[in-house]
C-alpha cells in the first residue's frame, strides 16, 4: 500500500469510529499477495478491482486504524463468473470465517460477518479459500447491540415424545449462556477422554453402515450400540447419515463403493428418484429410510433423543443428495420427515437442518435446529459469519449449532462475537488428534473453559 492511501484509510477508519458510519475500504488499494489489480470487467468502483486467487497463499490485506475497539459488520463487494466459491476472512490475524460468496455475474455485497477491531492499527485479510473470484471492495460499520435470542424450543413434531421436547427444551436453556462440546466417533471420543482429561457432552455418530447398498458389500456398523451406551452415561447423542446411494455406484479404483455417498461416485440422480412415487429408485429411497427406521426405533425405546441430520452439507452439492439443486435435496428431506414421524411414529428426533443458503432451506415446519459444517485448519476463531448467517436464516428463531468443525473454537472469542453456537462437534481421527488442527494444550484450555460444558456437567440434563 502506498502512504498517501494509507493515510487516507487511517483517516477514513478514525472519522468511523468517532462518527459510528460506515466506511469503504478499495481492494485495489490494498497490500496484495500473489493477486493483482484489474479492470475488464465493468461496474467496479475506485480504479479497479483484485483478481487472481488461484493458490492457497493468495491474499488482500487491509491495514488501517481505529479510535475506538468493538465489534464491526463487515460487507465484501466481489463478482463470481466463476460458479459458487468460497473466501475466508482473518482480523487481527484471528477469528476468522469461511464467507460463501454464491456465483453472480454482476458486483455484489455479501456479508462477511462480524470483526473485533481494536483501538490503533488493525488488518482484515482475504484470503484465498477456493479461489477464483473478484474483489472490489470491503465495507465496516459498527455492529448493532444484539438484543435477546427469539427461539422456540417448541418441537416441530407434533407428537414428539417427551425425550425429544426434554432435549430441546435443554438445549434452549443453555443457549448463549454455554456450549456443548461433541466429539464424532466413539474411538475419537475415547482419545479426548484419556488425552484432555474430559469426556465430551455429545457422542457423534453415523447410520452410513446400515443401509442395503452397503450391506450388501460386506459393511456393518456397532454406531447404535455405542449411542445407546453413551446416553446411558448421561450423554447426548447425534447421528449424521453419509447416505451410499442406493443404485448406481461407480465401484471403480476412483470410486470405490464405499465413497458411494459423493457425487462424483455415483449416477443416481435425485430428481428422477423423486418424479413419482412409483419408480423403482423412489422405492429404494423409501426402503433406506425404512431401514434407518428400525435403528431408530432402538433408540427411541431406550429413551433416548437424537439430534438428527439427514443431508448434511447439501448446498455443497459434492454429496449425491445437493447434486440436482435446492429443490430435489428440500423435497427428499421432507420426505424423510414425513416417513419417520408420520409412517414409523418415530417421535424422539429432534431435526438437524445442516445447509446455510436460504434457497436450501426445507421450511420451519421441518426443523427445530439450523447448523453448519466448518472447517478452517488451525484458526479457533468464533466462525461467526456462518452463525449470523444461521441467525438470518431462521430469524432468530432456531437454536444454533456447529455440527461439524476442524478446529475447536475459542470460548472467549465466542463470547465477544456473540457467537451462540449451542454444541460443537469436532471430526475424527487427526482433526482431533493430529496436533495440527488443534493442538492439546489448545483443547485442555477449552474443555477447562467454564462455557464449555463436558458430560459430567450435564449429569440429570433431562430434568434441569
Amino acid at each position: 500500500m502506498i502512504p498517501g492511501v494509507l493515510v487516507s484509510v487511517f483517516a477514513a477508519c478514525a472519522s468511523l469510529a468517532a462518527a459510528q458510519t460506515t466506511t469503504t475500504l478499495q481492494a485495489e488499494s490494498a497490500t496484495l499477495s500473489g493477486v493483482t489489480v484489474a479492470t475488464a470487467v465493468a461496474g467496479y468502483s475506485g480504479t479497479g478491482y483484485v483478481d487472481g486467487f488461484d493458490t492457497s497463499t493468495d491474499e488482500i490485506r487491509f491495514t488501517f486504524n481505529t479510535t475506538k475497539a468493538q465489534l464491526y459488520d463487515l460487507g465484501i463487494v466481489y463478482n463470481g463468473p466463476n460458479g459458487d466459491k468460497y473466501t475466508y476472512v482473518v482480523s487481527n490475524g484471528a477469528g476468522g470465517s469461511q464467507i460463501s460468496l454464491p456465483a453472480t455475474t454482476t458486483w455484489t455485497t455479501v456479508a462477511g460477518g462480524q470483526v473485533l477491531l481494536n483501538v490503533g492499527v488493525n488488518t482484515i485479510s482475504i484470503q484465498s479459500n477456493w479461489g477464483w473470484y473478484l474483489i472490489d471492495y470491503i465495507t465496516l460499520a459498527p455492529s448493532a447491540v444484539r438484543g435477546p435470542h427469539q427461539v422456540t424450543t417448541k418441537n416441530v413434531d407434533p407428537n414428539a415424545n417427551a425425550d425429544a421436547k426434554a432435549l430441546l427444551e435443554y438445549l434452549g436453556t443453555i443457549y448463549g449462556k454455554n456450549i456443548l462440546s461433541g466429539q464424532q466417533d466413539q474411538d475419537s471420543l475415547d482419545w479426548v477422554t484419556t488425552n484432555v482429561g474430559k469426556t465430551p457432552a455429545i457422542l457423534g455418530v453415523d447410520f452410513m453402515d446400515y443401509t442395503e447398498s452397503r450391506i450388501s458389500r460386506g459393511a456393518s456398523s456397532t454406531d447404535v450400540d455405542k449411542a445407546l451406551a453413551f446416553a446411558a452415561k448421561g450423554g447426548i447423542i447425534t447421528f449424521v447419515w453419509h447416505w451410499g446411494a442406493p443404485v448406481g455406484l461407480y465401484d471403480t479404483e476412483d470410486h470405490p463403493w464405499w465413497s458411494g455417498f459423493y457425487t462424483d461416485a455415483t449416477d443416481f440422480n435425485i430428481t428422477n428418484a423423486l418424479v413419482d412415487t412409483t419408480n423403482a429408485n423412489y422405492t429404494l429411497l423409501i426402503q433406506d429410510i425404512d431401514t434407518i427406521a428400525v435403528q431408530l426405533k432402538k433408540l427411541q425405546t431406550a429413551g433416548v433423543p437424537v439430534l438428527f441430520r439427514p443431508l448434511h452439507e447439501a448446498e455443497g452439492k459434492w454429496f449425491w443428495w445437493g447434486a440436482q439443486g435446492p429443490e430435489p435435496a428440500k423435497k427428499l428431506y421432507r420426505i424423510v420427515y414425513h416417513r419417520l414421524t408420520n409412517y414409523h411414529k418415530i417421535n424422539n428426533l429432534v431435526w438437524v437442518w445442516n445447509s446455510v443458503a436460504k434457497d436450501w432451506y426445507p421450511g420451519d415446519d421441518v426443523v427445530d435446529i439450523v447448523s453448519a459444517d466448518t472447517y478452517a485448519q488451525g484458526d479457533h476463531g468464533p466462525i461467526s459469519a456462518t452463525y449470523n448467517s444461521l441467525l438470518a436464516l431462521a430469524n432468530d428463531t432456531k437454536i444454533i449449532g456447529a455440527a461439524e468443525i476442524g478446529s475447536v473454537m475459542d470460548p472467549d472469542l465466542l463470547k465477544t462475537y456473540q457467537a451462540d453456537w449451542v454444541y460443537f462437534c469436532v471430526w475424527s481421527g487427526d482433526y482431533i488428534s493430529g496436533g495440527s488442527w488443534n493442538s492439546l494444550d489448545l483443547l485442555k484450555s477449552v474443555y477447562g473453559s467454564d462455557y464449555v460444558l463436558t458430560l459430567d456437567e450435564i449429569q440429570g440434563w433431562k430434568t434441569k
